[in-house]
Parts: C-alpha cells; sequence; structure tokens
C-alpha cells in the first residue's frame, strides 16, 4: 500500500477508526474474556483452573472433607462393631456377575479355617454363598453426630451376611468402616494446627516485622533455637507431658496445640520479611498520619497484602500437621482408643509378622499419601496462581 502525502506542512493522513468501541462484541478483548477488571481471587481464580491437577486434587479433598459430615452414614458398620467369627479376615472382592448370570453387585461368603501347623485363619471364598449387597439400608445403630440415633446406611451386607471390603483386624472391626472414622480425627487435626500456627504465625511475625527492634530480635533467636531442635524428638517430649488421666478428646486437643505451636517458626518468619517490604509503602504511611494504630494497619492494610501467599503457605502445612499426628501416633505417644485415626490404625501393622501375614493392616496408609499429594499438589496450583509473575 502507498501512502499519500499531503503538500509540505500539512497533517499527516491517519487511520484510526472512529467507530465506537464495544467490549461485549469486539472480540480477542481484554473486556470480553472478562480480566480486565476482574478482583485479585478471580485472576487467581482464572490461572488456578488452569493447574489441572490442582483442580483434581481440590475436588478430591472436598470430597474428603464433604465426607466427614456424614461418616456414620457412609461406613458400613458402626465403629465399635465387631464379628469374633472373622477376625483377621482378608478383603472381599465385590463381584457383578456369578456364573455368566448378572447378579448385581454381591460378595462370596467365606469359610474359614484354623491352621494348626502356621496358627493362622485361613479364609477361602464359598461360590455357592452369593450374598448381594444392600443399599440405602438399615444397619448397626449409631448417634449421629453423637446427638441424633439412626441406623441408615450407604450399602449393607446381606441379612446374615458380610462384607469387609478392606479385611477386618485382630478384633473383628471392618477395616474400611474404621478408615471412614479415623478421617474425621485426621484431617481436622491438620486443618486445627494450621489455624493456631498461622494464628501465631501472623501474630508474632506481624509485630516483628512492622515494629523490628528489640522484639524482632528476641523472636529471631528464639524461632532459631525452635528451629535447630529435631522435630520428631521435640514432638515426643512434649507429647509425653500430656497426663495418662486425660479424656481422649483433652487428648485430641492437647496434641492439636502441640503440632500448631510448633510450626508457626516458618510462617512467622515469612510474615516477617513481607512486613519490612511492604511497611515502607505510601499507603502506611498514610495510615499512621491518619492516625491508625499498628494491630489495624497489620491486619487491615499490610496482610491483605500477601494473603495470597498465606492461602498457599496454609495448603502446604496441612500435610505436616496430618503427618506429625500420624507419627506421634504411630509412636504410641498420640492419640488414644477409643479415639480413631489414621495413625492409631497404622499401629495395628507395626510388627513385620503382621504386615506378612496380614498386610490389609496397612490399607490406611493409602488415604495419609493420597490426602498429603492432593494438598502438595492444590497448594503448588495456588502458589502459582497467587503469583503476580506467573
Amino acid at each position: 500500500m502507498t501512502l499519500k502525502l499531503g503538500p509540505p506542512g500539512a497533517p499527516l493522513p491517519h487511520y484510526v477508526s472512529d467507530i465506537v468501541f464495544d467490549p461485549a462484541v469486539e472480540p480477542g478483548s481484554q473486556q470480553a474474556t472478562g480480566t480486565a477488571e476482574a478482583s485479585q481471587l478471580r485472576m487467581m481464580w482464572l490461572k488456578f483452573r488452569r493447574h489441572r491437577l490442582a483442580v483434581v486434587s481440590a475436588v478430591f479433598l472436598a470430597v474428603m472433607y464433604a465426607s466427614l459430615l456424614i461418616t456414620e452414614f457412609l461406613a458400613p458398620y458402626a465403629l465399635d462393631s465387631r464379628d469374633i467369627d472373622a477376625i483377621y479376615a482378608p478383603p472381599q472382592r465385590v463381584h457383578l456377575f456369578d456364573q455368566g448370570r448378572f447378579v448385581g453387585p454381591f460378595v462370596y461368603g467365606q469359610t474359614m479355617e484354623l491352621d494348626m501347623v502356621r496358627l493362622q485363619r485361613i479364609y477361602t471364598d464359598d461360590p455357592a454363598d452369593v450374598q448381594r449387597l444392600r443399599f440405602f439400608c438399615r444397619g448397626d445403630g449409631y448417634d449421629f453426630w453423637g446427638l441424633v440415633p439412626a441406623d441408615l446406611h450407604l450399602v449393607c451386607p446381606a441379612e446374615g451376611g458380610r462384607l469387609s471390603l478392606l479385611g477386618t483386624d485382630r478384633l473383628g472391626r471392618d477395616v474400611f468402616s474404621r478408615i471412614l472414622y479415623g478421617a474425621r480425627i485426621s484431617l481436622t487435626i491438620g486443618l486445627l494446627g494450621t489455624l493456631i500456627s498461622f494464628g501465631l504465625g501472623i501474630v508474632i511475625g506481624g509485630i516483628a516485622g512492622y515494629r523490628g527492634g528489640w522484639f524482632d530480635t528476641g523472636m529471631q533467636r528464639m524461632i532459631e533455637v525452635l528451629q535447630s531442635i529435631p522435630s520428631i524428638p521435640l514432638w515426643m517430649t512434649l507429647a509425653a507431658i500430656i497426663p495418662v488421666s486425660w479424656s481422649p478428646i483433652l487428648v485430641y486437643v492437647g496434641i492439636t496445640v502441640i503440632l500448631g505451636m510448633l510450626d508457626w517458626t516458618g510462617q512467622a518468619r515469612a510474615v516477617r520479611s513481607k512486613l519490612f517490604a511492604l511497611r515502607e509503602e505510601d499507603y502506611v504511611l498514610a495510615a499512621e498520619l491518619m492516625g491508625a494504630r499498628a494491630p489495624r494497619i497489620i491486619g487491615r492494610h499490610l496482610v491483605p497484602g500477601f494473603m495470597s501467599h498465606l492461602i498457599a503457605s496454609a495448603s502446604l502445612s496441612v500435610p505436616g500437621m496430618i503427618l506429625g499426628e500420624t507419627a506421634l501416633t504411630f509412636l504410641g505417644l498420640g492419640l488414644r482408643p477409643p479415639v480413631t485415626s489414621w495413625g492409631i490404625l497404622l499401629t495395628e501393622a507395626r510388627g513385620i509378622n503382621i504386615i506378612a501375614v496380614y498386610p490389609w493392616l496397612l490399607w490406611p496408609m493409602l488415604p495419609v499419601v493420597l490426602v498429603i499429594l492432593a494438598f502438595n499438589f492444590m497448594g503448588d496450583g495456588l502458589r502459582d496462581a497467587a503469583d503476580p509473575y506467573r
């Protein structure tokens, strides 16, 4: 295309369109994609949902935590239900077809023989005993959330039959049902412990980063001392202080407080470093000139400036809390029966002989691994979504 110029001194021609811009119609515009005027949370969501593994992990965790509300309904058996005729029974497979004929979900009954040579119970499937599963059925009674008596279950064994999807333990208790009940303790202790640690980290780190001076110096020296002590021996020492006479609920609260009070150091340092950078901003000076006090400046103006970082850090701290509870309980210094958690279930498989003969007692390890991986993947997605430079 040849550009025709006018006489010397004449204005240059231009090709700017005088058509009114309509963001609702103009394809490819930022307004059309909904990102030009999006809030910070919406921008985080738009970037987070592109991380498919993080989204899948978030959905998995949402389902896990939602199931805690209806654990009694999902579990085939009550927490204290036991069958003395099915001690150390292996897992049963769910079938749909029997001899080429569709029957629906069912399990085969099992017969037990005692091996006097190896002193072991031997269970074998009985193809002639077809036990169809029942759904939305009446089974073991329970108190829903300890308040409402009920006996409705999602799935139940056949009348007079037995259903052990993941086998039974040394007392004839269903391992699958106990895993569901144990999730209520193991998953909530991670959240409560993280809330305690983040509360301490934000308060102590916020004051140290905003005020500085002797308080900051003292906090840094105390954090260095705490971080220099190995975690497991420190947990064991504090857990051993818990009186044996405490009720299971008090022990649960004590373990949660211990885990929360030992995990705040890293968060406090992260908050301190952020506040050192943000406290020199103009809006902080404006708030000070208007008479705002330090708690309001920290909570209202400084902490929201890096809240996205705190959210990502929180999602990565919960797995550490879950592992801490599992480790303490596995070592015999954490929760105690009748409270049921994944750590307590894993104590059943501490002996190498137990693992070799009854490997299904290791099934509680699977949800621990899956939940920790899900939290890590979701934390990676939140961290990438909260990073303004990605």
